[in-house]
């Protein structure tokens, strides 16, 4: 595992086993030492692929769009996304599992666009009922998070190993979208050998979004993410190279983040520049968005 310190952050994340990465991205391990003089820290996560969270119920409030901020429940789970998630924390723990499109595809077998934008309690939903056993393992730890991080571990390998409808093509679709040369849905349906019209079925039932959003989403990830890295750069110089010119990224800055490129310049970010920075060390992306299931544990691509 590797870690990252930020002011009261400590973040940290693992790659799952080889055959575990077509369907999971990290687990990460967040802990939060808040002062007296500031209890809640405050943050917004970028748009992202599924996740899977455990922690003790209502250590953390959060909110996706413009939703009022709520309580977490202790195995909570969120769809994927296009749009800001905007959360506070307190002092406390807990641990995420980031799921490949692939992993929700195979493990939940529901339609992505219909928890798309939206935080579930996995406790309520039966098509979470998979991940309800480790949810109160890890509930009933001592907090050895070696000992959690092996259950953890465990319980996915027996859950994800089977197989699932139309794999192959979900797959190559990741592969494509993580390609920056790709600019189009047709080119996205002509590479993965696809009409437009049953790429877009697939897309909604196993991505969340249309393929046009996707490419949006993950063109302005690409952005994002160097800026991540390096907040003293200048939004000119993040700027993928599909962008027209800065409007045209400042539009797409305010669909997904719900601001301008220059308020959120202004925010701290006590979780998500250390998070940047860490699970880029560890799997060689910033952004849970842009990974790549074939990323090894050197943070390279392999």
């Amino acid at each position: 595992m590797h870690a990252e310190l930020g002011n009261a952050v400590s973040i940290r994340f693992a790659l799952p086993s080889a055959k575990l990465r077509p369907y999971v991205t990290t687990y990460y391990h967040t802990q939060v030492k808040a002062s007296p003089g500031e209890p809640v820290l405050e943050d917004y996560l970028h748009p992202e692929w599924p996740n899977v969270r455990f922690m003790k119920a209502g250590w953390s409030h959060s909110a996706i769009g413009d939703e009022p901020l709520t309580p977490s429940p202790a195995f909570a789970v969120s769809g994927p996304t296009s749009k800001a998630t905007r959360f506070r924390n307190g002092t406390g723990s807990g641990w995420g599992i980031g799921l490949m499109p692939l992993g929700w595809a195979c493990i939940f077998g529901v339609e992505a666009s219909t928890y798309a934008d939206r935080g579930i309690d996995g406790h309520s939903d039966p098509a979470f009922a998979a991940f309800a056993p480790l949810a109160d393992a890890l509930a009933q730890s001592d907090g050895d998070t070696a000992q959690e991080l092996a259950v953890i571990e465990s319980h996915m390998e027996a859950i994800t190993l089977t197989p699932c409808p139309r794999a192959k093509e979900v797959a190559a679709i990741n592969a494509a979208l993580i390609d920056p040369e790709l600019s189009s849905v047709a080119a996205l349906a002509d590479r993965v050998g696809m009409n437009i019209r049953s790429l877009e079925r697939l897309s909604k039932r196993a991505f969340g979004f249309t393929p046009k959003l996707l490419l949006r989403r993950q063109r302005f990830l690409r952005s994002l993410s160097q800026f991540m890295l390096d907040p003293s750069l200048s939004w000119l110089r993040t700027l993928d190279y599909q962008y027209h010119d800065q409007a045209h990224f400042v539009r797409d800055f305010k669909r997904f983040m719900g601001m301008s490129p220059s308020a959120y310049a202004k925010l701290d970010k006590p979780f998500l520049v250390a998070a940047a920075r860490a699970r880029m060390a560890i799997a060689g992306e910033a952004v849970q968005g842009l990974h790549d299931p074939a990323t090894n544990g050197e943070g390279g691509k392999g």
